[in-house]
């Protein structure tokens, strides 16, 4: 069954590859424009990668470390821009920054001046608006690491005379160093999958380039070879990530854990981190969100469609989810005989959705020909096979930390009782893990909700999601009319966001 699961990872995988090697070639994507948009999604990913680390890492020690007036609620509030869709963000930011903009305007008619900027259609806007949309990822992950540290070594730093800022650059931040790597790699990731922001700010990404090779001239073979290098990237950061994890030597875990003491900030210097934990709540999820709100006063939504898109947003998330959940939890059981397996299935979670589309277009086609049946359940089926390929790791790691709770007594104990080894899995695994799967399950339905460039390539026709309802309104510069499809959305996903990141910040360090 672990088998199973990494063979669904691999296949669109390896359908890629072969319809990239296997194609003739064609005139439709030249070789200039490959490298064009390798090196645009190189450059994006290295801005987003440097500009997170710092935010993520300063939010993270500040509410980890000190307090000062409103710590408590920006532990766990700095991750909620993790519920807001990085397309969504996009649009309100274009909306209000772009040079026709309605605050560039007020500003050279009123004040007398304008933003330095020329547009935010450009790769630093994009850098700007992606890094708002996942710094989250590597203030969770130093978060941990700061909170998991022995409050020991902190203790001699101060006692050495290092002030709190010294004492973060030359005994903290080293010993986080593995979190940093694999909070900067999961940011990384999401930055090469992202299309829905990266399209609407006219920058020419990899992503981009896969849905157009496909879209735009129908070539399987061009988009393949758009996918190639993403593979490569993604396997890259894949690495470095894993490699981060093993060097995990230095935290606190091998100590007895102590509650670090955190150091007050009197004054201004507290004001000051919250003033600072509060521009970026604000410009990640407030000011975004704030403004889709204001731009649907006296708007007429089309309801219906709104509901339908709806509908199907749900059935994909909700199927996806299940199925995703399922093989990820068949995939842990069976990491026990088969440990390689979970390291194939953790290639997906690196891959972006379009190549996963792509890569199960050349299946889909066997399929059609052989199988007599409705081409809509055929293509919501590869929908959710994409899905569950793509997110199969991220469902795995909530799964496993769970089954480490699994002593090998109990299953010993239930082997000695007769019990067969799925039985045992039944009756001992799965009641542990219950808690876990339903975390696993909300992390991969939130994620499916703001799913675009898989969806967009295999979606059956009419068959429109909220954020490809969105999509298709942004692309048509109808910014108003897409903010209830984005702000649905956002109104799905928040309270399980709130939910899954308060319960992170209430437990206990190193549990």
């Amino acid at each position: 069954m672990a088998a199973l699961a990494a063979f669904i990872v691999l296949l669109p995988l390896a359908g890629v590859v072969l319809a990239a090697l296997g194609g003739s070639g064609t005139a439709d994507i030249a070789a200039r424009d490959l490298t064009r948009y390798a090196l645009t999604s190189a450059w994006l990913a290295l801005l987003v990668g440097c500009a997170t680390a710092v935010i993520g890492t300063l939010a993270a020690w500040l509410v980890a470390m000190h307090a000062f007036p409103g710590r408590s609620f920006f532990a766990w509030a700095l991750a909620l821009p993790l519920a807001v869709p990085a397309f969504a963000m996009a649009y309100s930011y274009a909306d209000l920054l772009d040079v026709a903009g309605p605050l560039r305007i007020y500003m050279r008619a009123e004040l007398g001046f304008d933003m330095p900027f020329s547009t935010i259609r450009s790769i630093s806007g994009a850098a700007f608006i992606l890094t708002l949309a996942f710094y989250p990822y590597v203030f969770l992950a130093m978060r941990a690491a700061f909170l998991n540290q022995s409050a020991a070594a902190l203790e001699a730093a101060a006692m050495l005379g290092c002030n709190g800022w010294q004492a973060l650059r030359r005994v903290a931040l080293p010993m986080a160093r593995p979190a940093l790597a694999a909070g900067v790699a999961l940011a990384m990731m999401e930055v090469l999958a992202d299309f829905g922001a990266v399209r609407f700010l006219s920058v020419q990404t990899l992503t981009t380039g896969i849905v157009r090779a496909w879209t735009v001239y129908g070539s399987t073979v061009s988009a393949a070879r758009f996918a190639l290098p993403l593979l490569a990237a993604a396997a890259l950061l894949l690495w470095l990530e894993r490699s981060a994890r093993k060097g995990r030597s230095h935290d606190g875990a091998r100590a007895r854990w102590r509650a670090i003491e955190r150091q007050r900030l009197p004054g201004w210097r507290g004001w000051s981190a919250s003033l600072f934990c509060g521009l970026l709540l604000t410009a990640g999820l407030l000011l975004p969100v704030g403004w889709l709100v204001w731009n649907m006063f006296g708007l007429s939504p089309d309801w219906a469609r709104l509901t339908q898109a709806l509908r199907h947003s749900l059935l994909l998330a909700g199927g996806g989810a299940a199925l995703t959940v399922l093989l990820a939890t068949l995939l842990a059981l069976g990491t026990r005989r088969l440990p390689v397996a979970a390291r194939l299935a953790s290639l997906g979670y690196a891959t972006p959705g379009a190549v996963m589309a792509i890569g199960l277009l050349a299946p889909a086609g066997f399929v059609w020909s052989v199988v007599q049946g409705s081409g809509v359940a055929i293509a919501i089926a590869l929908l959710l096979l994409a899905y569950a390929a793509r997110l199969m790791a991220a469902a795995l790691e909530p799964i496993d930390a769970g089954l480490a709770r699994v002593s090998p007594s109990m299953m010993q104990a239930a082997r000695t009782l007769g019990r067969t080894e799925v039985q045992a899995a039944v009756a001992v695994d799965l009641p542990i893990v219950r808690g876990t799967l339903l975390t696993a399950g909300l992390i991969v339905f939130i994620d499916i909700l703001k799913e675009l460039p898989a969806t967009l390539i295999l979606r059956p026709f009419n068959f429109d999601t909220l954020a490809v309802l969105a999509h298709h309104y942004a692309s048509d510069e109808r910014l108003p009319q897409a903010g209830p499809p984005s702000l649905m959305i956002l109104a799905v996903s928040l309270p399980t966001v709130i939910w899954l990141t308060r319960r992170i910040a209430q437990a206990r360090p190193g549990h």
